[in-house]
């Protein structure tokens, strides 16, 4: 079994006119598609500094490609089955399982304000505890780490408010010991963006640098 954690991003490829659809609404298309592709960036950036196994999940077979072109340092790329988030989660965590990781950590594209720090205290929680989850201020996760299998997730209410808590509770139903690490949140709106603004003002990490450039751009134009 494989020791180190693995670091497990669930990506959708940036498409025109798909996706950050609430962005879209106040800042246009072409603003959402931008944010999509930067945000991306952040998560790819976390990728090759990461010390462990990578794996990168697209969200359907058809984008299996395109994630094997994102990284230029050495990854696995499992692409998502169909389904609900839920469903991906529990067929991708079985997947890596079975190839002889032990320690997952799940991550997504839209919290760039993840940060070695936050990074570690994970790490050191799932040290203890069999689950370890990374609360969003709006009733999400912005990060969900296990060193056992998940119980099954396609019942959950994904995407909604009521997540955390019914994550949180299934997980305990199941026998796990569940710990949380600090809250944070995630990039779904404009009043998001503008508080990145704060989030990355001093972050010189490239990728944060140049999502914060472009938020000034796009922002300035309001």
């Amino acid at each position: 079994m494989n020791q180190q954690t693995t670091l497990i991003i669930f990506c959708k490829r940036p498409m025109h006119g798909q996706g950050k659809q609430r962005i879209a609404a106040t800042l246009g298309k072409d603003a959402a598609y931008q944010v999509a592709c930067a945000l991306l960036n952040c998560a790819l950036e976390d990728a090759r500094s990461w010390p462990g196994p990578v794996v990168l999940s697209p969200g359907c077979e058809a984008d299996r490609q395109w994630a094997e072109d994102l990284l230029l340092c050495e990854c696995q790329v499992v692409p998502q089955c169909a389904g609900n988030l839920g469903k991906k989660l529990n067929y991708v965590d079985q997947i890596v399982r079975q190839q002889g990781s032990s320690r997952l950590l799940f991550i997504g594209t839209d919290a760039p304000e993840h940060n070695a720090q936050r990074y570690a205290e994970f790490n050191q929680l799932l040290n203890d505890n069999d689950i370890v989850l990374a609360p969003a201020e709006d009733g999400g996760v912005t990060g969900m780490g296990g060193r056992c299998p998940w119980p099954a997730l396609d019942n959950l209410p994904w995407s909604t408010p009521q997540l955390g808590e019914q994550l949180t509770a299934v997980c305990k139903e199941a026998g796990f010991q569940v710990a949380f690490s600090s809250v944070g949140y995630d990039v779904d709106t404009e009043a998001d963006l503008h508080r990145l603004l704060d989030s990355l003002a001093y972050d010189a990490r490239p990728a944060r640098q140049q999502l914060l450039q472009l938020l000034h751009v796009l922002l300035s134009k309001k």
